[in-house]
């Protein structure tokens, strides 16, 4: 792998990054409840002078940390993950273009596209097999120690317990937190298994490992093989000869 290989890998885990962010963007925008993830960020700036991206900052160094203790792998899309989707979430609420949902029906339908959003964004960047982010290694660690379950329903607890944590901490919860958290590891389910991807068969790199790749010689060794190859080859011919 050489660094046009990482750069490119980059670039496909920011454009995951960006369409996983329209779609918690979405959910919020319904106006019926906030997300898991996004009730427990809410709740942490309620009580720190963190607005909703940096709380957001702050979870994932968390879970990173959680995501170490469970030997996983880190790598470079596990960083840009942890750092920029709370401020891609914050730029498009700033934006906030989308007219309002105009009935409950409205909103939840706003919801699940979202959720399909988060799901192919992750898809995006989880195929660069350079690290998860933080959340979604946590979530494929606890899928590997309960592999007897889907991935979907490993999902929905974990929201289960987020959500009861943000709650805690004063976020509002409603109709909407209840569709994210029961309805996002179904869409995910069946969006995968449309896509035919498995999130816990990839092999993803650490930093390590990549930059031990990018300081491996490409193509050397093989070529010195074959070259060497057909120089006996050569030799054969002309004592034939």
């Amino acid at each position: 792998m050489d660094r046009k290989s990482i750069i490119r890998s980059c670039l496909r885990i920011v454009f995951g990054l960006l369409i996983f962010a329209f779609g918690v963007h979405l959910t919020i925008r319904a106006d019926l409840g906030l997300a898991p993830w996004d009730c427990l960020g809410m709740g942490i700036s309620y009580h720190t002078p963190l607005n909703y991206g940096l709380s957001m900052t702050l979870t994932s160094v968390l879970i990173l940390i959680i995501d170490v203790l469970m030997k996983e792998k880190i790598g470079f899309g596990t960083v840009i993950d942890a750092l920029l989707t709370g401020n891609f979430v914050q730029i498009y609420n700033d934006i906030d273009k989308l007219p309002k949902t105009g009935s409950v029906i409205a909103g939840v339908l706003t919801i699940v596209a979202g959720l399909a959003f988060m799901a192919i964004g992750q898809y995006f960047y989880m195929i660069s097999a350079q690290g998860c982010g933080p959340r979604d290694a946590l979530l494929i660690g606890l899928g590997k120690r309960f592999r007897k379950l889907p991935i979907g329903a490993v999902q929905i607890m974990l929201w289960a317990v987020v959500l009861l944590a943000g709650r805690a901490l004063g976020a509002p919860v409603g109709i909407g937190t209840l569709v994210c958290t029961f309805c996002s590891g179904l869409v995910m389910q069946i969006i995968y298994n449309t896509i035919k991807f498995e999130p816990r068969e990839v092999e993803h790199r650490s930093v390590v490992d990549t930059l031990m790749m990018m300081g491996r010689p490409q193509g050397r060794s093989t070529y010195a093989k074959g070259h060497g190859r057909h120089d006996e080859s050569d030799k054969e011919t002309v004592r034939r000869h």
